[in-house]
């Protein structure tokens, strides 16, 4: 294939779809994780160490809504091999929402949660592959200097 050609019409609204999933999952997240801080804020009354049932369920509840959700948005999307994809996306995720979180704040982790989807979006397709595994692998290495450097 001729690596100069532009990419297929129905890629675009591939990855668009994946990014706005990616995005709208990154303010999800966030937003239930800062609310069940501050519900567990409001619970504990003392100064030592409080555990209510919101922070046992958060991140749970947040891996599952997030697995849900892109298993059926991918599925409407033609995304494939599902299985490729979505464990890097979910489990590998953190890294660049909390760095874009801590460097620039909450508008930042929705563009995060966009790159981040569409980066291991384009994994699925042979052509893309290399492109996508780097884009990720330099967004988990520059969260990873954001964090702790």
């Amino acid at each position: 294939m001729d690596s100069s050609r532009p990419a297929s019409p129905a890629l675009v609204p591939r990855l668009s779809g994946a990014a706005v999933t990616g995005a709208g999952l990154a303010v999800g997240a966030a937003a239930y994780l800062t609310r069940s801080q501050e519900r567990a804020e409001g619970t504990c009354a003392s100064d030592g160490m409080c555990i209510t049932w919101g922070d046992l369920t958060a991140l749970p509840v947040v891996v599952v809504t997030a697995l849900v959700v892109l298993v059926v948005v991918y599925k409407q999307l033609d995304i494939r091999p599902r299985l490729a994809v979505i464990p890097p996306t979910l489990l590998l995720a953190p890294l660049p929402l909390a760095a874009a979180q801590t460097a620039l704040g909450g508008m930042a982790t929705a563009v995060a949660g966009a790159v981040w989807a569409g980066a291991l979006a384009l994994t699925a397709w042979d052509r893309y592959r290399a492109l996508g595994v780097t884009t990720a692998a330099v967004l988990v290495c520059g969260s990873l200097v954001v964090l702790y450097g």
